[in-house]
């Protein structure tokens, strides 16, 4: 398919964030096919183009193979050649420990594997990658902190794009994802101080894409060892109660390995695990 061509607002976000992109050479988009990496994956395909454009997306367990596909879909909506790097996070002994700083071994992994042979071999002048105005201010975001120390560029925030702009951007060109909700990775849905490991993303996962499959538009479920604690949307919580419904729920968490699931009253709460541990810390 072809971009649809922006105007009005849209198009003056574009021009605001094109003066933050590379003037020469290639770029290379650290890309996860959520909203803000698509958006920045489109922008530099429009203001670039095709030849000066490459996508580069981190595949490990924390990936859920749903997200690996919709971002693969994406991509080819844009029109933007794709590769896959592989990352070894797991191997890292900060990030399978798990506390608020996790997020900074996985992007800094991710990074890292971006190397000299990568850019050599694709002609990449820079790397940028998708943190939007709105996410330069939050405290709970230590993966800028490995961006920041590997040079990577961040076009979105410099142009000043908030989360908000970033989706009008997005339904500028069309893109499938416009309205899509945040997707954070698996280990995400593991507390702090709980070691990550394969078997539990895999558990993770498998809840998450059962849940999808009952048309729940959106879910976290966190891993408390036995207890598969799930959070749904508030509107969409009901219908986890419906006979049929929770019993489907309750046979996919047993196949997972969990001995329970519940549903957490609250709804989903995006960053309320990392939040928590820093406010204890002191760091809030």
């Amino acid at each position: 398919m072809t971009l649809l061509i922006p105007d009005g607002e849209a198009q003056r976000l574009v021009d605001d964030v094109a003066k933050h992109l590379p003037r020469t050479g290639r770029l290379g988009v650290a890309y996860s096919g959520g909203v803000d990496s698509a958006v920045l994956l489109a922008i530099s395909q429009y203001v670039l183009g095709p030849e000066r454009t490459l996508a580069i997306t981190a595949v490990s367990p924390s990936l859920a193979s749903r997200e690996r596909a919709l971002a693969a879909d994406t991509a080819d909506y844009i029109g933007a050649r794709t590769i896959e790097i592989v990352t070894n996070e797991q191997a890292i002994a900060g990030y399978k420990a798990n506390d608020v700083d996790r997020c900074y071994f996985c992007k800094n992994e991710m990074f890292n594997r971006i190397d000299d042979s990568v850019i050599a071999e694709y002609g990449l002048a820079a790397v940028a990658y998708g943190e939007n105005a709105d996410d330069t201010k939050r405290i709970d975001r230590p993966g800028a902190r490995a961006a920041t120390e590997h040079n990577v560029l961040r076009p979105l925030s410099d142009a000043g794009l908030t989360k908000a702009d970033v989706r009008l951007v997005a339904r500028g060109f069309g893109l499938p994802v416009a309205d899509k909700p945040a997707a954070p990775c698996l280990a995400s849905r593991i507390p702090h101080g709980m070691e990550v490991t394969e078997e539990k993303l895999q558990q993770i996962e498998a809840v998450e894409l059962e849940l999808y499959r009952l048309g729940f538009s959106d879910s976290r479920v966190r891993h408390h060892g036995d207890i598969a604690r799930i959070e749904l949307l508030t509107t969409e919580m009901s219908r986890a109660t419906e006979p049929h419904i929770a019993q489907a729920i309750h046979a996919c968490a047993i196949d997972a390995g969990f001995r329970f699931a519940v549903i957490d009253l609250k709804g989903i709460q995006s960053g309320a695990l990392t939040l928590s541990i820093m406010n204890a810390k002191g760091s809030l």
